[in-house]
């Protein structure tokens, strides 16, 4: 594994120097000697600019490592010649980047770009769509967070925690819009989800305090 992630690594500059050395045999002895080191560097080229780099940042992710995540996210130099779902990971990267710096206005870009190509996988767009709703409703944009949350739920996002923070976000949407009884559908939803972190269980607890005291 180790070996495959030097490859990687380094795979642009092996690529161009496959290159280099299959030019030299080629003039020195004809173009077939030559085939294998061309064949090499044109799928080593190839694979450099539509695959990317993106398998070495697994390591890093799980270490906290976010300086050498960002390293590594900066060596993809044309992200649009990236493979349509290797492109679609890429931005979804770059946007949960940003939001750990709370550049939200690059966030929202990079998680629409994402959500645009369509996730690899149908929980990774319920997570996309999710922050983009959630990041609607910050700027006061309840309609387009509502659209967002909606299409999150739709494409079903993975773990319950950020379920329940999907249903007890429309719950809230329809507080405010003053129907409550979908507010108190979304509410019973987001309590079925169990949810355990504190942060969600307290924004449950807030909201019970006036469900209870709405008509329908």
């Amino acid at each position: 594994m180790k070996f495959y992630n030097i490859i990687i690594k380094y795979r642009f500059w092996l690529s161009l120097l496959a290159i280099v050395l299959a030019i030299a045999v080629n003039i020195s002895s004809g173009f077939w000697p030559s085939f294998v080191l061309y064949f090499i560097g044109v799928i080593g080229l190839a694979s450099h600019f539509f695959i990317g780099p993106l398998r070495l940042i697994q390591e890093p992710m799980e270490k906290g490592d976010m300086e050498e995540v960002e390293r590594i996210l900066n060596t993809v130099w044309f992200p649009n010649l990236l493979y349509k779902p290797v492109r679609s990971t890429f931005y979804t990267i770059k946007g949960n980047m940003a939001m750990m710096k709370q550049d939200f206005d690059a966030a929202e870009k990079h998680l629409k770009k994402s959500s645009d190509l369509g996730a690899p996988m149908p929980e990774a767009e319920g997570a996309n769509k999710l922050q983009l709703g959630m990041m609607a409703m910050q700027k006061g944009d309840l309609k387009q967070g509502e659209a967002y949350i909606r299409a999150a739920i739709r494409a079903g996002i993975a773990d319950k925690e950020s379920e329940a923070v999907a249903y007890i976000s429309m719950c809230q949407i329809f507080m405010n819009k003053r129907e409550f009884r979908a507010a108190k559908d979304f509410f019973r939803k987001a309590k079925a989800c169990k949810p355990t972190t504190k942060q969600v269980v307290d924004q449950i607890k807030e909201v019970e305090k006036y469900i209870s005291r709405m008509p329908g």
